[in-house]
């Protein structure tokens, strides 16, 4: 590769002319938009743009000189093969939360140089992190203009696709209920309007969904909560008119989607406006209007989305049902077709999964893009299989494979790792150590109320033991036909706070893991619901009912390391798998799948 041509070399070229034109001499491109999102429209895919790398979380910084791109250990490999020609230098950072970009900005501009960040798409705490630093540093801070747009050629527009109800039996609880529960959580707060930004947030609140993010069916909007009505902000007819009606029976009128800062400009001066600081952008927060008390709290809805209810769970197993009878139908074709000999990429791999989940009944789209790692590839946690660089399932090792569905009455996430041609006693050794993690956590019992983070050990422990670890969270929450990320629970090592409070009816996953760079990787996740204990005199207990469906390939386990009571629970669990899915499988067309079923069920 020619260096001097290598397109984002061109493209932070063009990006620096930018910054002389606004008399700027750096600038912040975080992976965010002005909803903060994980996933992102095209139209604020800024980091990947200028600088090639294509993964879901990193921040990127550029000077007149210099360029950085801040990555945590899930996508080191990839980034580094990504930035290759780019003259970017990748910092390698311990967790996405990680503000090693703050140092290295202090580090890299001088006092009174103008560092630039679009304010509509910076978060607020991550803002309040960012100006102490500059303050500090004596750097001059300017959030009031979006230093891509002159940069950027081709920049994709706001998506436009239609929204539509999620509607009963899906959505048990109506518009109005929700709305209540929202507005008893601003009254503990002493609000008068409550701001929602987030998407998944306000998809929960109005029972809307669409499809304006990849594998996420939310929609772009804003939403402002007034004692007696909402106001939702959103893209000119993205709103069927019949729909519209409907709302506004509700209470919820729409408004143009740029028209938000001018809603909190309105506010009356004697407003108080509760907005959440981790879910609000900058430049949102200082639309308010002048005189306005700020009060600053976790969304309610984000708590109150968190714990689905007796009915969701109800949607939720089925959908980990019908999710589970095509991982059957996948797997029976994914070996019949290894023994006759058919060839078989990674691409493969998600084109057939892909399919078999397409035709059950409630299926969206995927939750997230398949990752389908053989050997050195299942190394990288966050790999995905491209045309232009992908392997071929063939010789011996351990292929992973971490896939994920929307259904209209849930949202799966699934990962398994099965054994192709000969394994190793390595292998075995490897894929049991994390079976014991995951088992060791799925078998917890807890106080109601425990701070998720406080679960994170149990997992890691069996490898711990070893001296074995992994770099990325052991669990998040999961939404409800929502994003499959979710918070405010997070089984990983992050500082506790009281949001983290495990409660009744979260969904979060287990997936402790273990990678080999350039030699294989091992992952096992299933989703488990929170659900009450027994009790005792020491309070409330929950425990995890596990919701995912799908045997763990017994192949792969070294036997030696197993106790008894872990052979009892997988056996019991894949009675479970057999008993559930068994009964789904009694067509001709399923014979293939049911005889796999039945044989990766079978006791050890």
């Amino acid at each position: 590769m020619d260096t001097r041509t290598a397109p984002a070399r061109l493209r932070i070229a063009r990006l620096r002319e930018a910054l002389q034109a606004h008399h700027l001499h750096g600038v912040l491109v975080p992976s965010s938009d002005p909803h903060l999102s994980e996933y992102l429209p095209g139209h604020w895919q800024g980091r990947e743009w200028f600088s090639g790398f294509t993964g879901s979380a990193g921040t990127l910084v550029v000077t007149l000189t210099d360029a950085a791109l801040f990555a945590d250990g899930r996508y080191w490999e990839q980034a580094e093969r990504e930035l290759q020609g780019s003259g970017i230098e990748l910092v390698k950072i311990p967790t996405g939360a990680a503000v090693h970009h703050l140092d290295w900005i202090a580090s890299h501009l001088k006092t009174g140089d103008t560092l630039g960040v679009d304010g509509k798409v910076l978060g607020l705490a991550a803002a309040q992190q960012l100006r102490a630093a500059t303050d500090r540093a004596g750097i001059v801070l300017r959030t009031d203009l979006d230093p891509l747009a002159s940069a950027w050629d081709e920049r994709p527009a706001l998506p436009a696709a239609p929204i539509y109800d999620h509607a009963a039996p899906y959505a048990p609880m109506s518009r109005a209920a929700k709305l209540d529960i929202v507005r008893a959580g601003m009254a503990q707060h002493g609000a008068t309007h409550h701001f929602v930004s987030t998407v998944d947030d306000i998809a929960w609140i109005t029972n809307l969904r669409g499809s304006d993010v990849d594998y996420n069916p939310v929609f772009l909007a804003h939403l402002l909560i007034a004692p007696a009505g909402a106001t939702l902000y959103v893209g000119a007819g993205k709103v069927p008119a019949a729909l519209a009606a409907q709302l506004a029976t509700e209470g919820i009128t729409l408004a143009d989607y740029g028209q938000a800062a001018s809603g909190l400009a309105a506010l009356p001066r004697d407003a108080k406006l509760l907005v959440d600081p981790r879910r609000v952008t900058l430049g949102l927060r200082e639309a308010a209007a002048q005189g306005v008390t700020l009060i600053e709290a976790i969304n309610p809805s984000t708590l109150a989305k968190s714990r689905k209810t007796a009915q969701e769970a109800a949607h939720i197993r089925e959908a980990m049902a019908e999710d589970g009878v095509a991982m059957c139908h996948f797997y029976a074709w994914f070996e019949q077709a290894k023994a006759s000999g058919e060839r078989i990429t990674e691409i493969t791999i998600d084109e057939k999964l892909s399919a078999e989940r397409a035709r059950r009944p409630g299926f969206v789209g995927l939750s997230f893009p398949t990752i389908a790692g053989f050997n050195p590839n299942g190394a990288m946690p966050h790999y995905r299989a491209l045309p232009e660089l992908h392997s071929v399932i063939e010789g011996n090792g351990l292929l992973l494979i971490d896939s994920g569905g929307q259904y209209l009455g849930g949202t799966t996430d699934i990962t398994r790792v099965w054994p192709v041609g000969t394994i190793t006693a390595e292998h075995r050794r490897d894929f049991t150590l994390v079976l014991k993690g995951t088992l060791n956590l799925s078998r917890a019992r807890f106080p109601k109320g425990t701070p998720s983070p406080m679960l994170d050990s149990l997992a890691r422990a069996p490898l711990w033991a070893e001296s074995l670890e992994y770099g990325h969270g052991t669990g998040h929450g999961v939404g409800y036909f929502l994003n499959v990320h979710e918070g405010p629970q997070s089984i990983s090592k992050a500082i506790p706070d009281a949001h983290m409070a495990m409660l009744p009816g979260m969904i979060t996953s287990i997936e402790p893991g273990l990678y080999k760079p350039g030699r294989w990787g091992v992952r096992i996740e299933n989703l488990v619901l929170n659900v009450e204990a027994p009790g005792s005199e020491f309070g409330e207990f929950l425990e995890f009912e596990t919701l995912t469906l799908c045997p763990i390939d017994t192949r792969c386990i070294d036997m030696s390391l197993m106790r008894a009571d872990e052979i009892a629970w997988l056996n019991k669990y894949h009675a479970t798998v057999r008993e559930r899915l068994a009964p789904r499988l009694q067509a001709p067309a399923d014979r293939a799948a049911l005889a796999w079923l039945m044989e990766r069920t079978a006791a050890i």
